[in-house]
């Protein structure tokens, strides 16, 4: 391994462990995405919590953490290996960031801008797969669990030579998201419309009950 590839490594990892959806959660004075929610410090969750203009700025940020580092080392001539392991660490940086106690995210969408340098072509064909599964099935796990399966076989019809390591991604992916695969299998897996749902209930009950509290102080 070159000092390189080394660094680029440790640099990918350091940039995942930025968690985006934490700090922006802070800045935007919402609730830790850590303790609200499901729990994940991701895009879906902070959608849950704090509306899409959030969620939407949070997944940009994610992307970028696992596109920014990837892009350099393949800039710098890094070989197609450690270009994966390269992706890989910016992933567990996200998974388990050395700033926030090592307690992350699934690391989807930092995946998917790791695949993404690759090439637009194979960019575009993830982004179909991952909505076209979440718009037909609801489920916002079970579309990154299928854009992971089928990830390495786009690559290998694209670029060959990157399809061993975005297999390797794609398998840490998948690793981490094996509690979504047994609740989908026991029919247990929340859909994300309805979590929306009942979080725009919540707001209205929340909305009335305002109402009526700032009723009976101006009766007072």
């Amino acid at each position: 391994m070159s000092a390189i590839a080394l660094g680029m490594i440790i640099f990918a990892y350091l940039c995942g462990s930025i968690s985006s959806a934490i700090l922006i959660c802070r800045l935007a004075g919402l609730p830790d995405p850590r303790q609200h929610g499901s729990g994940n410090p991701g895009a879906t969750n902070v959608l849950r919590i704090g509306g899409r203009s959030t969620a939407a700025i949070v997944l940009i940020c994610d992307v970028l953490k696992g596109m920014i580092p990837v892009w350099l080392a393949y800039q710098l001539y890094v070989p197609p290996f450690y270009l994966g392991i390269t992706a890989m660490a910016a992933c567990l940086g996200h998974i388990y960031p050395i700033f926030f106690q090592f307690k992350g995210g699934k690391g989807v969408a930092t995946a998917f801008g790791a695949i993404a340098v690759i090439g637009w072509d194979l960019t575009g064909l993830m982004m179909g797969t991952w909505l076209l599964t979440i718009l037909l099935s609801g489920y916002s796990s079970l579309g990154a669990i299928i854009s992971a399966l089928i990830a390495p076989f786009y690559v290998w019809w694209f670029k060959p030579e990157f399809t061993f390591p975005v297999a390797m991604l794609c398998c840490l992916v998948l690793l981490r998201h094996h509690d979504n695969i047994q609740r989908l299998w026991r029919g247990q897996e929340s859909r994300i419309w309805n979590k929306l749902k009942k979080k725009k209930e919540m707001t209205e009950k929340e909305k009335n009950q305002t109402e009526k509290e700032q009723r009976k102080d101006k009766e007072d």
